[in-house]
């Protein structure tokens, strides 16, 4: 991505999550401006506000309180306005049915939460080194799936 900065948002309700993801960022040497949200309505409602600058990757755990990745994700997708934003899913969770249903609703990569911090950061770096025009002109099930 050059020397621009790249805008990442995460929307995590687990407060060490949120800490372990601030501090893999900030260990990769990519330029980042990371905007940190307790949960989905939180992220919801930063990205329908006026003249914002839309991160280029949203990271979304799926099962928050209040308003789910989910449920962000359909959001996203329904809005005209938002609708080019790049979604990461990011979450423990291994069920094949979220997976098939977070590719189905136009995520664009899936993730699992890694339990160490070495493997967080070299998945983070992963997913911010794709070149997504490429990545989601060309995305399918065996590609939607990041494995380390």
């Amino acid at each position: 991505m050059g020397k621009q900065i790249l805008n990442i948002a995460l929307a995590d309700d687990d407060e060490d999550d949120r800490l372990f993801f601030q501090e893999a960022i900030d260990d990769i040497s990519i330029r980042t401006k990371l905007s940190l949200f307790n949960d989905g309505q939180e992220l919801m409602d930063y990205l329908n506000l006026p003249n914002i600058i839309l991160p280029n990757l949203v990271f979304l755990d799926l099962n928050m309180p209040i308003k789910n990745g989910m449920q962000c994700l359909k959001e996203i997708r329904s809005n005209g306005s938002l609708s080019k934003v790049c979604v990461a899913i990011y979450s423990t969770s291994c069920s094949e049915k979220d997976i098939e249903d977070t590719f189905v609703n136009g995520a664009n990569i899936y993730l699992n939460k890694p339990n160490n911090f070495s493997k967080l950061r070299e998945s983070i770096e992963k997913v911010l080194q794709i070149n997504w025009q490429y990545h989601t002109s060309n995305l399918n099930r065996d590609n939607f799936l990041l494995r380390l």
